[in-house]
């Protein structure tokens, strides 16, 4: 794995998690805070902890931001010091600036000023949270970008018996398959012959370019 220096900027839960993760994983992280206790809680784990101000220009050079390959900005209540400490780091030359927001009206500011990414662990959580409670078929979703997603799912049973070219599944679902997994045998498929039939208890990888399937699955349409 190729190391990466990583600004972790605010260390509430969200900013501590991301902290901890990164530095299990061998990554040095740079975590800052203005709360003395919480820069104490991460220091033993990261490569630095400093207290200080993250909408402090000089304070965030001082401490090495402009070496970082990425940074998270895991503050996300207070607006204006988001939207300074997202300047600043673009100032510094960072090339990938997470975010984190409270709610829409914050992501769009933070996306406009030039974040690379903006995420909202409120509604994002609520949401997975609702997909599964209502997921039938569906095992484990990759989200890749807003609408493209790598699904992985067990066959219906009206499947077995068919092939993908009856099934005609990109049509119906705006599904690709990608990769299968069949009962008993180790290894995903990744040559797939659209002409033979699936057997029972197939497992199927695919990519989605909306949420089509989704919403097949969980209204319970997909059989």
């Amino acid at each position: 794995m190729t190391k990466k220096i990583v600004g972790v900027l605010g260390l509430g839960i969200f900013g501590r998690t991301i902290a901890f993760e990164l530095s299990h994983f061998d990554q040095d992280v740079i975590a800052l805070d203005n709360g003395a206790a919480h820069v104490q809680e991460v220091a033993d784990y990261v490569a630095k902890a400093a207290v200080g101000d993250i909408t402090d220009f000089d304070f965030l050079k001082a401490v090495g931001i402009d070496q970082c390959d990425s940074v998270v900005i895991a503050t996300g209540n207070n607006l204006e010091s988001s939207v300074l400490a997202v300047m600043h780091c673009k100032k510094l030359g960072v090339p990938i600036i997470i975010a984190k927001a409270k709610n829409a009206t914050y992501e769009e500011v933070l996306y406009g000023i030039g974040a690379t990414k903006v995420i909202t662990p409120e509604r994002d959580s609520g949401k997975a949270v609702a997909a599964n409670m209502l997921r039938r078929h569906i095992e484990n979703i990759i989200h890749l970008e807003d609408n493209l997603a790598m699904i992985e799912f067990s066959i219906p049973e009206s499947w077995v018996g068919k092939n993908l070219t009856q099934l005609d599944v990109r049509k119906k679902y705006d599904i690709n398959v990608v990769g299968l997994r069949r009962p008993n045998v180790a290894n995903l498929e990744t040559h797939i012959d659209p002409m033979q039939a699936f057997e029972p208890e197939t497992d199927v990888i695919a990519i989605a370019s909306n949420n089509t399937f989704e919403k097949f699955d969980y209204l319970g349409y997909l059989k």
